[in-house]
């Protein structure tokens, strides 16, 4: 008995097509056949459509070319672009200018092309003395650059199409391409594509400054800012899958552009454009990762060529905020160069690095500005710009005679706001990573660089610090311990932060009501902060902690978690066949931080580059630097065995403890929502509902805490309660439970789940002594909203409060 093959009848009726000639009705049933899915056997592998691409292989050139023209004029030529091209792969002078002409469309349509005999095609279409479209040029240079079945000999028919200079597609090339630019500028431009390596060369930087004196340093870096300020944008031409990509043409000219604005003087603008191009080229996209890394490496390096504190305070800022290994690795090369110049240590230039911003006092800039006053204040870690007109009221936005005539000023203060912000974010993160850091200073040196500095100082007088063994926090204008007496230290005392491991309890919470009392909110954690001591179960394991194993957590979320906190961690592919652990090492302690996770099979998806959305964790262990733990994903007994948890360092466990709690705090999904149901195939429905509203974590108990000082002060405190695990809230229409370690609600009659998902940027706009828990922030956001349940507007809430 003969086995028909699927889509085996249409071949044996598409075969006298080829015979008579017939290419268009050919390419029609050879473009239905590819809307199928008739599998790989059936195009390769002696399969029918192999046995009909072979027949038309065997055709005429002339009327192969005429196949494939057809084929690619369809509007699903993608799809059969293999086909035409594996029908025409030998045909090298039959191509007529015409059907040259829609393959070097086709090719202009994808991102590159994978044809072959393009370079035959290309020749055939210049020798006829066509010109090609900016476009048709611009999906040649691709394939030249990175196709895949790229040839020797297109090469040097690529270095003939010298017009246009840029591949049109991207805003930044296409204002180029629209502006017309004299000798000098062509000049340039043309330099711009030499830019080769990852930094300009001593002779490219001395021809770039000769040709840019021609133009003018003003009018050069108008127009370089203005085209650098488009880079990043929406493509022009869209191809699908590749919207945020680079032009491979264009990058080599984007980097020597960013080059050329390296080597002007510097200007606070230029140091914010150069960092602004850096951050936006390490923008993460979904599925694909970091949009241009080599973008970002240019900008660095053309941050490094300029003079003057606001391009270290950049790149001081960027050590801090930059989490991609290789950019990283860069960064640390550069400032190495600027400590060494310098003769100060990498720490030192991350404080040095910080400008003043022009604030003429701590947290506080005045400037008059036609006849008006603009005040920048810095504010509980927020700068903000306000104005008083020229009658001395203050008013919401600048007055009439700053934005007409005074727009420079006007956008260069809005700049300043826009840095201090950036730069407050940064030192607070590189602040809070000090406690593992053991750094410490003479008083006077960390007086001058922190606590009278004109913007770490906002950071810095809401912190306490141990000054000469004492605790002390700035109230009053002056340094006071925790009775209020005024300390007077030497200038050789030394200082360092204060944590609460090893304090007196007594000490920790007389810091804590001070805090609150007089509504000082701390830039991150520290009175407040969690402190994870070792228990009997950890103690009796040994050298592992299981505390925070078991949890399902969002990989992505965890990925980027761990590199902000200063831990290495590879996303888990499911082409791996290991699964290394998140490490921290902390050579200064003697010790390297291990937590285990692997893939969560049960809920085994993963992105279109193969990524795991999901993973679970494990055990966290701690080793010396440089053991070996792990053989293909998995301890392995013949390597270093874990170091006891007894010998390590309280503040060293306690953190790391502290990160792991972050972890899960904020990448389960026991924190989301959408989840109820337990993820695909209902797999985690216990562990959401046992994490959503089981035993609080110990950043749960420090909101529990902090609750129940802060309820009595809040407008809804006779409607509030607080038990072991939830805040209660008594509304008109229900009674609700909120959970406070996920912020998942129940409601009465019978613990019935609310949904409802927090908006970006939710929060109660209440004091709180600590910034940076969001969740704290929305517990109490949901709080206010459900004592009033009445004057919820939102359907999706309502809906289920029937």
């Amino acid at each position: 008995m003969t086995t028909v093959t699927p889509g085996m009848e249409r071949v044996d009726a598409l075969m006298p097509l080829i015979e008579a000639g017939r290419a268009g009705e050919l390419a029609d049933g050879i473009a239905a056949l590819h809307r199928e899915d008739l599998g790989m056997g059936f195009w390769f592998d002696g399969g029918p459509g192999e046995r009909l691409r072979d027949a038309v292989t065997r055709a005429p050139a002339a009327f192969r070319v005429e196949v494939a023209t057809r084929l690619l004029s369809r509007p699903d030529g993608e799809r059969v672009a293999g086909t035409a091209a594996i029908i025409t792969d030998d045909v090298t002078d039959a191509w007529t200018p015409e059907a040259a002409g829609a393959f070097l469309d086709e090719a202009a349509r994808q991102w590159t092309y994978c044809h072959g005999r393009l370079s035959f095609i290309l020749r055939c279409r210049l020798d006829a003395g066509h010109t090609l479209t900016p476009e048709q040029v611009a999906g040649v240079r691709r394939v030249a650059l990175v196709g895949w079945r790229r040839e020797v000999v297109l090469a040097p028919l690529v270095e003939l199409l010298r017009s246009p200079l840029l591949n049109p597609g991207e805003p930044w090339a296409d204002r180029i391409l629209s502006e017309e630019l004299d000798e000098t500028w062509t000049a340039l431009l043309e330099h711009t594509l030499t830019a080769s390596g990852s930094k300009p060369s001593a002779r490219w930087a001395r021809t770039a400054r000769t040709l840019m004196d021609q133009a003018g340093a003003e009018e050069a870096r108008a127009r370089l800012t203005g085209w650098l300020a488009l880079v990043g944008g929406p493509r022009s031409l869209p191809m699908d899958g590749y919207e945020h990509h680079t032009d491979p043409h264009n990058a080599v000219a984007l980097r020597g552009l960013i080059w050329l604005l390296g080597c002007l003087p510097a200007q606070p603008g230029t140091s914010r454009m150069l960092a602004a191009l850096a951050e936006s080229a390490l923008r993460k996209v979904p599925h694909l990762g970091p949009r241009h890394p080599p973008t970002a490496t240019s900008a660095i390096h053309a941050l490094a060529r300029l003079d003057g504190d606001d391009a270290l305070g950049h790149l001081a800022r960027l050590a801090v905020t930059v989490t991609h290994k290789p950019t990283m690795k860069v960064l640390g090369g550069v400032l190495d160069a600027k400590a060494r110049a310098l003769g100060v240590s990498r720490d030192e230039v991350a404080e040095l690095g910080v400008p003043g911003y022009g604030l003429t006092e701590v947290g506080r800039l005045v400037r008059t500005v036609a006849d008006a006053t603009a005040e920048l204040t810095v504010t509980a870690g927020k700068a903000a710009l306000s104005w008083r007109n020229g009658r001395g009221r203050t008013v919401k936005s600048p007055p009439a005679s700053v934005r007409s005539g005074h727009a420079e000023e006007l956008a260069a203060l809005k700049g300043v706001v826009k840095d201090v912000n950036k730069m407050l974010t940064a030192q607070c993160d590189r602040l809070d990573r000090m406690f593992l850091a053991q750094r410490s200073w003479t008083f006077a040196t960390w007086r001058a660089r922190h606590l009278d500095h004109p913007l770490l100082g906002t950071l810095a007088r809401r912190l306490i610090w141990l000054v000469g063994g004492v605790p002390c926090l700035w109230a009053g204008g002056a340094l006071r311990d925790l009775d209020g007496a005024q300390v007077r230290p030497a200038p050789v005392a030394d200082v360092r932060l204060w944590h609460p491991i090893g304090r007196d309890p007594d000490e920790v919470l007389g810091w804590r009501h001070r805090l609150e009392r007089h509504e000082i909110t701390q830039p991150f954690k520290q009175a407040h902060r969690e402190v994870y001591l070792l228990t009997e179960a950890e103690r009796a394991a040994g050298g592992h902690s299981a505390r925070f194993a078991g949890h399902v957590l969002r990989q992505h979320q965890l990925h980027a978690l761990a590199l902000a906190r200063g831990w290495r961690h590879d996303l888990h592919m499911a082409v791996d066949g290991s699964f290394p652990p998140a490490t921290r090492d902390l050579p200064g302690w003697g010790v390297r931080a291990e937590f285990w996770c692997g893939p969560d099979h049960r809920n085994g998806d993963w992105t279109p580059s193969g990524a795991y959305l999901h993973v679970v964790t494990g055990e966290l262990r701690f080793y010396p630097p440089g053991a070996e733990t792990h053989h293909d994903g998995f301890i392995d007994p013949r390597h270093s065995p874990p170091l006891p948890l007894t010998e390590i360092p309280p503040l060293v466990f306690s953190e790391i403890m502290r990160d792991a709690d972050l972890f899960v705090g904020v990448a389960s999904v026991g924190t989301d929502p959408t989840w109820q149901d337990g993820g695909p195939g209902g797999a985690s429905r216990d562990y959401w509902t046992s994490y959503g509203f089981g035993p609080l974590s110990a950043t749960a108990r420090t909101r529990h805490d902090v609750l129940s000082r802060l309820l009595p002060r809040l407008t809804i405190a006779d409607r509030c309660f607080l038990d072991d695990r939830f805040l209660h809230v008594r509304g008109d229409l229900r009674s609700y439970k909120i959970h406070l370690g996920s912020g998942n609600v129940l409601m009465s009659p019978v613990d019935a789940y609310l949904c409802i998902v927090p908006k970006i940027g939710s929060g109660a706009q209440v004091f709180l002594p600590f910034e940076g828990d969001q969740v704290l922030a929305v517990i109490l956001s949901k709080a206010m909203m459900l004592a009033s349940d009445t004057a919820i507007r939102d359907p999706s809430i309502t809906a289920q409060l029937r």
